[in-house]
């Protein structure tokens, strides 16, 4: 198991990001949260099997319509298993 924070920069607030995130998430099976920063980002803390949260990577750096993705950084941080579901953070 594996836990890792998804920054993701550019067009990505309004367009739905957040629950385009959440629903290939819940997809996947992955837990967490994904949520709008002040700074005009979307960042996702996710925990799951690591094939997993790669293909959610993947995801955000297509995004949904409307999104334009500069950015996408990831940063690998201690498992907790402290989710029991993924959603969005507002």
């Amino acid at each position: 198991m594996k836990r890792v924070k998804i920054a993701v920069s550019g067009d990505v607030q309004g367009v739905f990001y957040r629950a385009f995130v959440k629903d290939r998430a819940i997809e996947l099976g992955l837990t967490g949260y994904v949520r709008n920063t002040e700074d005009k980002k979307v960042e996702a803390i996710v925990e799951g099997h690591e094939l997993k949260i790669n293909k959610l990577i993947e995801h955000c750096k297509q995004g949904p319509i409307g999104a334009k993705i500069e950015k996408v950084t990831t940063t690998t941080l201690p498992h907790t298993g402290e989710f029991k579901q993924f959603k969005i953070k507002y």
